[in-house]
């Protein structure tokens, strides 16, 4: 095996990291936002980055669910109640993310939104936590030809 194919295989499970330490770094600044004080701005700021923040989750997950995981399905059978565990957070996550943004552009108090974030941030943690220790040891050897955005989203 040459060293580009080595590359290429080793791949997946990078990207899968890179892709959530983004998320993660977007979340913080939803939080460094919410902390900064004055309530306009902050509600401005939030609005900004939450939606970018939530797009990006809902995209990450939204291609995993229909690139990635039925790929590893196919793949890797034994993954699959693992993989169904992982779809099922992608629900309760996009169910937060939308709770999240009705409470961004209604009154909600900075406590309030503090709390959306923070429930979040646990579900969220949770979750990618899961999926890397279930998923990175068969992404190190994924043998597969694909645009890793095509399966994880454009982060």
């Amino acid at each position: 095996m040459g060293e580009s194919e080595k590359n290429r295989l080793i791949a997946w499970n990078l990207e899968l990291q890179a892709a959530h330490q983004r998320l993660h770094r977007a979340l913080r600044l939803v939080r460094e936002s919410l902390k900064a004080g004055d309530t306009a701005s902050a509600r401005a700021d939030l609005l900004l980055y939450c939606k970018g923040f939530c797009a990006a989750l809902d995209g990450h997950h939204m291609r995993e669910d229909i690139g990635l995981f039925p790929e590893l399905s196919t793949r890797h059978p034994s993954l699959r109640p693992t993989i169904a565990k992982l779809q099922q957070d992608h629900e309760m996550i996009a169910m937060l993310l939308g709770r999240l943004d009705h409470a961004i552009t209604s009154d909600a108090t900075p406590s309030e939104l503090a709390g959306h974030l923070d429930g979040l941030s646990a579900i969220m943690e949770s979750h990618f936590r899961y999926e890397e220790r279930e998923l990175l040891g068969v992404l190190s050897t994924l043998d597969l030809e694909a645009d890793p955005h095509d399966l994880l989203g454009p982060l």
